[in-house]
């Protein structure tokens, strides 16, 4: 069985790809928001907003990284739900293949296309002036975060996929997930925000994460924060995970 479902998610892997690869304009457009959004916090607010001795390009990365990854998952439930209207689920369901495998390669799917857009929005960064003292062990954990949190939010958008009436109605779970940023550390400090605000800014996920990964760009021990960011993005993907598989469950029976 095991055997079975690692070759059925390798052959729909490939599928999902080569359809990503026909429209990269996808993947391009996923980059586009995240990297305008860069540019006008960093050239338009940055010198207003005190970071203290870091560049302010520095500062607002890791926000628009997590940014970056909210906006390709969109694009992960509208391709599952295309995949649900089309009938290809029925299809795959009267062939001998492991049921789990069509949702994994999604999955994986939306994980290769999210990584190529961190990449590009990542090098207009360097373009821009971000510079990082991270040594390699430092890079790799922020790459183990980026993709534990991407897969997390992948399982999320799968939910969506499934159950959605419309296209935008399956895309536009993300809306949210974009919005979230702007309420933590991501592109203000958290002290220069009101009281209530500023207790929801503190104690959300998104904060955690983007503290964590601008600590190890700085070459800084990451403390509570990486535990933290750890336990959100381990407990949302168990959560997500689980209702997305009684999801589909429900809808292939």
């Amino acid at each position: 069985m095991t055997k079975h479902f690692f070759s059925d998610t390798s052959v729909l892997l490939g599928r999902s790809l080569r359809h990503i690869m026909r429209s990269v304009d996808t993947i391009v457009t996923t980059a586009i928001m995240p990297i305008g959004m860069m540019l006008m916090f960093v050239y338009v607010f940055g010198g207003a907003i005190d970071t203290g001795s870091q560049s302010y390009v520095n500062y607002q990365l890791p926000g628009i990284l997590l940014i970056t990854v909210a906006s390709g998952v969109a694009y992960t439930a509208f391709r599952l739900f295309l995949d649900m209207k089309g009938g290809i689920f029925e299809r795959f369901q009267s062939m001998p293949i492991a049921r789990s495998s069509v949702l994994w390669a999604h999955v994986l799917t939306s994980l290769v296309a999210n990584l190529i857009s961190l990449v590009v929005v990542l090098v207009v960064a360097l373009i821009m002036g971000f510079r990082s003292s991270a040594s390699l062990g430092a890079w790799l954990a922020v790459a183990g975060l980026m993709i534990l949190f991407t897969l997390a939010l992948t399982w999320l958008a799968v939910i969506p996929g499934l159950t959605a009436k419309t296209p935008d109605g399956a895309s536009a779970f993300s809306y949210p997930l974009i919005f979230l940023p702007f309420l933590s550390s991501a592109f203000v400090p958290t002290a220069t925000m009101p009281g209530p605000v500023r207790a929801f800014a503190e104690n959300q996920p998104v904060t955690s994460i983007v503290n964590t990964i601008r600590d190890l760009f700085a070459g800084q021990p990451a403390g509570s924060d990486l535990w933290i960011a750890l336990a959100w993005c381990v407990g949302l993907l168990i959560v997500a995970y689980g209702f997305a598989m009684n999801t589909y469950r429900r809808k292939i029976s």
